[in-house]
């Protein structure tokens, strides 16, 4: 994938199993391609874990910084939430293992948030000035929806919250708020790197994973779930229907961030499907093309917030956008499953 598009991209807006395990030795891999083990073990250390240290460190850095610059429109405040959010968009495709455990990518980010539980729970904490925020252990109790990124967006973002309740307070829960995405974050790597790494590495008939398949599939299935939420999530929310178009349910847009985000998303699935899709040179190339496309074509919106999807040009170009990642969707489905012997099968968001 060109660099130029995804700074261009960036800049605009800031398994059922379905075959055998691939070996070295299957007929239809070319000589040249990687063993699975090969593979699995280039995912982990070159696309999982270092998303999963990145959101540690960047969560700790919120944090340490919210300890000294609390206030909403502080800088240096609003930068450290921007970093650490942007590791967590990075990686927010791995919903398995360590990240569902304890709810925490939920604790990270619940959104949607469609009864707006999260702008609720907060204003009724500031006004309260609940101690329940004194300290993360007691914080940790509150409703999920009033914990983790969005719920520091609205802090710092929303012009009524923003100001709402004692100064102090609001301090004093701004901070607990980025302590908790710091403890959830670094009990989410120290998981991978104690015990989930080597479960990911090493399948056997009495571990997580029973094969390199299930393995594989794993990965298959967050590349796949991945491009479904972007698609039919972050940009299908807003989007509503051309009758009713909905531009204030976008994600993360008091922040400015909702395009944003579709390219940090887009930009970390190229890298795992670049890694699950070596062994097979075309495939490769043809799925680096449509991600640039579709990178393309978001720079080309120039709307940070999807504000344009309530004009009838403006929709058009979303759709447009949103039809260019159905195409790697089904790119992903139809050839990239196939060549290594697995399917997507069942996942959270069938159904909804």
């Amino acid at each position: 994938m060109t660099q130029a598009l995804i700074a261009a991209a960036l800049l605009g807006a800031t398994f059922a199993l379905t075959g055998p395990a691939l070996h070295a030795d299957t007929p239809s891999a070319p000589p040249e391609a990687p063993m699975a083990s090969v593979m699995i073990e280039d995912i982990l250390t070159g696309h999982i874990l270092p998303r999963v240290e990145s959101l540690a460190a960047t969560g700790a850095a919120l944090s340490e910084t919210a300890s000294t610059h609390c206030a909403p429109e502080d800088a240096e405040l609003r930068a450290a939430f921007a970093s650490a959010f942007d590791a967590w968009i990075a990686m927010s495709h791995l919903r398995f293992g360590p990240s569902e455990a304890e709810q925490r990518a939920f604790a990270l980010a619940f959104w949607p948030d469609p009864r707006s539980t999260g702008p609720r729970v907060l204003a009724g904490l500031l006004a309260e000035a609940d101690p329940i925020a004194e300290t993360v252990t007691d914080y940790a109790q509150v409703s999920i929806a009033a914990r983790g990124f969005y719920a520091l967006e609205l802090l710092l973002y929303d012009p009524t919250l923003m100001t709402a309740g004692d100064p102090a307070y609001h301090c004093q829960l701004v901070q607990t708020i980025a302590a908790d995405i710091a403890a959830t974050s670094a009990a989410m790597a120290a998981d991978w790197r104690e015990r989930y790494a080597q479960a990911f590495t090493q399948p056997g008939p009495d571990a997580i994973y029973r094969s390199e398949t299930e393995v594989l599939q794993e990965g298959f299935k967050a590349l796949s779930t991945g491009l479904q939420f972007t698609s039919e999530t972050r940009l299908g929310r807003p989007m509503g229907t051309f009758e009713r178009p909905r531009p204030a349910r976008a994600e993360a847009r008091r922040s400015g961030r909702s395009g944003h985000h579709v390219a940090v998303s887009l930009t970390a699935l190229a890298d795992l499907a670049d890694r699950l899709s070596r062994n097979d040179p075309k495939l490769n190339a043809d799925l680096a093309a449509h991600f640039d496309r579709s990178l393309a074509r978001l720079a080309a919106l120039e709307d940070p917030v999807f504000a344009t999807v309530a004009e009838p040009a403006g929709r058009f170009r979303v759709e447009a956008l949103q039809y260019s990642i159905e195409e790697i969707r089904a790119l992903v489905s139809g050839s990239l499953g196939p060549t290594l012997g697995v399917a997507a099968g069942f996942n959270a968001l069938d159904g909804d």
